[in-house]
């Protein structure tokens, strides 16, 4: 057997989809899973050139990789291996997403002489990282308001604690209470708890600023955590949630009754002295001060250091 029928008769046993290309671009050679992939016979492209638009490979927004674009192109000028993810497209006409790997192909003296792409079918990877995604999304999600859980906000704490330890970048807890959520409860059903539940924690969201991350707590309870430079700031925000809650209303079905929402508010800045969980126990007991002083309120925490170095 001669070197170069052992070679396709590999070449052909692949399983992966390959094929060459001269420095023109002309395609000299495609294997059988190239052909079963793509629907493309290898009389179909043998000959042609691959900026030919037969593949027409393109990015995930569209855009050709024919042109500037190209793999083959790019490996054939500097000689460097490449990777890429895109859509090819199949003789019946459909887009398929492929992982492709580009290499040079070089004579006995190092030149390069033409390049080799490597592909396959990369819809069952990419089907696994969504589903991956949409389960690290569930994870992180109450899934009664839409907003983020606890586990997502205490990533966002220890994110956000470790970004003010390094670069010294200040945030804000803010903890919101519903007042008087029980007797929404016992005077009109848990449906209607959980009604406003939802409606605060989208006002909550909707309200707030590009970075900021709002979650439920737990129960009645949510945290905005804010990147902020100041307590002034700090404040102004938690007033513009406070207002917009209260401007906020829900409605009973049954008794096509309006319940009237707000909230009580604590807000502290975080500090290099303490922990983020410490923050928001500052917080928190901030809140309980706006309870106590009659509710559908904003109480600021006075800094750790002011208060004998402890944490309320």
């Amino acid at each position: 057997m001669r070197d170069d029928d052992l070679a396709r008769g590999l070449l052909d046993a692949m399983s992966e989809a390959l094929y060459m290309v001269d420095r023109s671009r002309t395609i000299r050679y495609w294997n059988s899973a190239a052909e079963d992939l793509t629907g493309f016979a290898a009389a179909d492209v043998i000959g042609h050139r691959c900026r030919d638009g037969i593949l027409n490979h393109v990015d995930e927004d569209g855009n050709s990789l024919c042109g500037g674009g190209c793999p083959l192109l790019g490996t054939m000028r500097d000689g460097e291996l490449r990777e890429v993810l895109a859509y090819a497209h199949h003789r019946d006409g459909h887009r398929m997403p492929v992982a492709v790997k580009a290499a040079p192909l070089r004579d006995e003296t190092g030149r390069i002489r033409g390049a080799v792409e490597v592909f396959h079918d990369d819809s069952r990877c990419r089907a696994l990282a969504g589903q991956v995604a949409d389960a690290e999304r569930e994870a992180l999600t109450d899934p009664l308001t839409g907003v983020g859980n606890r586990r997502m906000l205490e990533r966002g704490l220890l994110r956000l604690g470790d970004d003010q330890s390094r670069y010294s970048r200040s945030f804000a807890v803010v903890f919101a209470d519903i007042d008087r959520f029980k007797s929404v409860n016992d005077t009109f059903g848990h449906p209607a708890g959980d009604e406003v539940l939802k409606c605060v924690a989208g006002t909550l969201r909707d309200c707030t600023r590009p970075g900021d991350v709002v979650g439920r707590w737990g129960g009645e309870e949510f945290l905005l955590l804010a990147p902020v430079d100041d307590l002034a700031e700090a404040r102004a925000l938690a007033e513009r949630v406070r207002r917009m809650v209260g401007s906020s209303w829900t409605e009973v079905d049954a008794q096509r009754v309006s319940i009237t929402i707000t909230i009580s508010v604590g807000v502290a800045m975080s500090e290099d002295s303490e922990s983020p969980a410490a923050t928001v126990a500052r917080a928190d007991a901030a809140m309980l001060e706006a309870k106590a002083a009659g509710r559908n309120r904003t109480v600021v925490s006075k800094a750790a250091s002011t208060e004998g170095g402890g944490v309320r």
